[in-house]
C-alpha cells in the first residue's frame, strides 16, 4: 500500500494493489468539501491514470458518518464571497465532477452514511454505487434556495430516471438505502461492517477483468447517454473496439479459455 503527497491533508489518496482509492477526510464537518479538497482530487485522479497498475478508482469518505456532505460553508465567505470567486469554484467544481464522470477507468463510490447534496453528484459520478444499510440520500437545494445546474441533474436523471429525480428535487426529502437501491441509485446494499470487502471484492474482479475491454466500454456507454446523438464519438468507438481485438490481451484471453486457467491481462 503506498500514500500519495497530496496538497491538503483534508484528502487522502493511495494505491493498494490495483485500486486507488480517493478518501474525503473531513470527518468533523461530515466530509464537506473546501476548494482545496477538489485541487486534491483532480490530483490523485491524474496520478492514477497515468499508473497502469491502478485498474480501478474508490470513491469513500472518512469517519462512517458521511460519504461527502457537499460544498464546505464555512468556507463560503472565502470561496463564494464574490461573483468572480462564485464563478471560479463552480467551474472548478465542474471540471472535477467532469474528469471523474468520464475518468478512463472503472470508478466505484463506498458509500456510508449521508450522500447528499454535491455529495450525491459526486456519486453519481462514478460507475457504479456501492452503500451501507445505513446510508441516506438527499438532494436539499430546494430548501435552501439553491440553482442545480443542468450536469448535475442530468447525471440524477440517468440515474434513477426522470421521475424519480424529480420527487427526489422537489421533495427535498431524503430517502433510506433499501429505497436508493429499488431505485437503481445505487447496484449493492450491505451491512456496514461487509461494506469495505463487498466493494474490495468488486474492485477485484474488475481489476482482473481485461483493461482496455472495459476501457473500451466505459467510454461507449458515456457516448450512449450524450444528451445530443450527434456529438457522439461514433468513430472513437469503432477504434477503441478494433484495439481489443487486436491486443495482446485478446490472445491472452482465448488461450486462457482453451487452457481453463484465469487470464493475465496486461492491458496491451
Amino acid at each position: 500500500m503506498t500514500d500519495l503527497k497530496l496538497s491538503t491533508d483534508k484528502m487522502i489518496a493511495r494505491i493498494d494493489a490495483a485500486q486507488g482509492h480517493v478518501i474525503f477526510n473531513n470527518p468533523d464537518r461530515h466530509n464537506a468539501v473546501s476548494l482545496d479538497m477538489w485541487d486534491a482530487v483532480e490530483e490523485a485522479l491524474s496520478a492514477f491514470a497515468k499508473d497502469d497498475a491502478v485498474r480501478v478508482v474508490i470513491l469513500s469518505g472518512a469517519g462512517g458518518k458521511s460519504f461527502v456532505s457537499g460544498a464546505d460553508i464555512s468556507k463560503f465567505e472565502k470561496e463564494r464571497g464574490s461573483k468572480d470567486a462564485t464563478q471560479h469554484y463552480n467551474a472548478r467544481l465542474k471540471s472535477v465532477y467532469d474528469l471523474i464522470e468520464n475518468y478512463p477507468k472503472p470508478t466505484i463510490a463506498m458509500i456510508n452514511g449521508q450522500c447528499i447534496g454535491g455529495g450525491l453528484n459526486l456519486a453519481a459520478c462514478a460507475d457504479i454505487r456501492v452503500a451501507s444499510a445505513k446510508s441516506k440520500f438527499a438532494m436539499p437545494a430546494a430548501k435552501l434556495a439553491l440553482g442545480y445546474p443542468f450536469d448535475a441533474i442530468r447525471r440524477l436523471v440517468n440515474a434513477v430516471g426522470a421521475g424519480a429525480a424529480k420527487q427526489l428535487m422537489f421533495t427535498a426529502k431524503s430517502i433510506d438505502a433499501d429505497t436508493a437501491l429499488r431505485l437503481g441509485l445505487v447496484q449493492d446494499v450491505v451491512e456496514e461492517d461487509a461494506l469495505a470487502d463487498r466493494v474490495n471484492a468488486l474492485a477485484e474482479t474488475i481489476a482482473g477483468n481485461a483493461p482496455l475491454t472495459i476501457r473500451a466500454m466505459k467510454y461507449i456507454a458515456t457516448q450512449v447517454i450524450l444528451p445530443d446523438p450527434a456529438a457522439r464519438d461514433l468513430a472513437r468507438c469503432d477504434d477503441m473496439v478494433a484495439a481489443c481485438f487486436a491486443s495482446e490481451d485478446y490472445v491472452e484471453g482465448r488461450t486462457a479459455f482453451m487452457e481453463k486457467r484465469k487470464p493475465d491481462f496486461k492491458g496491451r
